[in-house]
């Protein structure tokens, strides 16, 4: 079997490292105070060749939004889509997925980034709102909207429900990225979203006929 050159895997493997190195910096230093030199220093390399990969450090919070949390998006999109079963299934699988998500990985550092620095750098929040957030909330309408047309959810507004199911996310998010190490002993942010589910299904289904 032909393997590659080590350099050209070595090239491939660079950008997700440079990634990596970025989210611990953003994470430890916000993205402000964050420059290109630590964010190459973390990652191992010169401050010249993390340029080779990204023109400037607004490029790498892209890609690392994009790597982080779009790809998810597209997943959740694909589950969605090839869903048959019952609507109240659905959205107990794909809440108990982000859930997963937002508890146990390092994307919880990014909205808290984007909130902070949205006042000095517009563009992050612009960012985030085009590729996270509508398209989330495209899927969110798309569900209940699927539930109602079945008649599993009563009448309510899709909008606005569909900012109901991820508002928990968010505080999940928000909470272990700036108030965990507050907490007496760790938080069960499992119990939260089982909460949350149940909560949210009594409030959605459709009333029993009189």
């Amino acid at each position: 079997m032909n393997e590659q050159p080590r350099w050209v895997r070595r090239k491939d493997e660079r950008a997700p490292e440079i990634l990596e190195a970025a989210l611990a910096c953003f994470s430890e230093k916000g993205f402000a105070a964050t420059r290109m030199e630590d964010i190459a220093r973390r990652a191992g390399i010169s401050k010249g060749t993390i340029y080779l990969y990204f023109e400037s450090k607004e490029a790498v919070f892209k890609a690392l939004a994009q790597r982080v949390v779009g790809s998810r998006v597209g997943e959740v999109s694909a589950l969605v889509q090839g869903f048959e079963g019952p609507t109240s299934d659905l959205v107990r699988l794909v809440l108990t997925h982000i859930g997963s998500i937002v508890s146990t990985g390092d994307v919880a550092v990014l909205p808290r980034m984007v909130l902070a620095e949205a006042g000095n750098f517009p563009e992050l929040a612009e960012h985030w709102r085009r590729e996270v957030i509508d398209p989330g909330l495209e899927i969110w309408d798309s569900i209940i909207r699927r539930g109602q047309a079945r008649g599993e959810f009563r009448a309510v507004e899709p909008a606005h429900a569909a900012r109901v199911c991820i508002a928990p996310m968010i505080f999940v998010a928000l909470w272990r990225s700036t108030f965990s190490r507050l907490d007496a002993a760790p938080y069960d942010y499992r119990g939260l979203i089982d909460t949350h589910i149940d909560t949210l299904l009594r409030g959605l289904a459709a009333e029993e006929p009189s």
